[in-house]
């Protein structure tokens, strides 16, 4: 881990947004979803399918912080372990796995991700990743989702990665600001 930059977090530049969670079911979730057009990929209804996955009968509000790994100190990138460690020790929480779908019905002009030259077995370039607590340490089921607009069109996506892929340092992250 090299932390050398003097600019991380909460000396960065970061986006916050306050999202207010739960009150739905997980089919609730995904009719509101496919009413607003949004997909999923087959690793999202994977997570969705999954019985770890529960949604809150109460609503709440979470402020959270999108930032880059970059920001955490990592400037060489980092696994998800040194990540998830970093942000935490920077007073950074992992969010509720319900944030994703909920983030992703509210954050509905998100900038378009870029296509072409996507290097195989990284995070696509404009997608925004919801730190989560990982559900299993199968390297096969999806650690969580990403947010991304492909074509003018709204994903909310799973993703698989094992705990020897790095991060690159302008991967973006989504954290529960205390």
């Amino acid at each position: 881990m090299n932390i050398k930059n003097k600019n991380i977090y909460p000396n960065c530049q970061t986006i916050t947004r306050v999202i207010e969670v739960g009150g739905l079911t997980k089919s609730q979730i995904i009719d509101k979803m496919q009413r607003q057009n949004i997909m999923v990929n087959e690793l999202g209804k994977k997570l969705f399918a999954d019985d770890n996955f529960t949604t809150s009968i109460e609503t709440y509000v979470l402020k959270t912080v999108e930032l880059t790994v970059r920001d955490l100190g990592l400037l060489e990138g980092g696994t998800i372990t040194e990540v998830y460690r970093r942000a935490n020790q920077l007073g950074l929480e992992l969010c509720p796995l319900e944030l994703g779908p909920f983030m992703r019905l509210r954050y509905l002009d998100q900038p378009e991700g870029f296509l072409s030259s996507q290097q195989q077995n990284q995070a696509p370039y404009g997608s925004i990743t919801i730190a989560t607590k990982i559900l299993t340490e199968d390297d096969n089921f999806p650690k969580g989702f990403y947010l991304r607009r492909i074509n003018d069109v709204l994903w909310l996506r799973g993703y698989v990665c094992d705990d020897h892929h790095v991060w690159e340092p302008s991967n973006r992250f989504v954290f529960v600001k205390q």
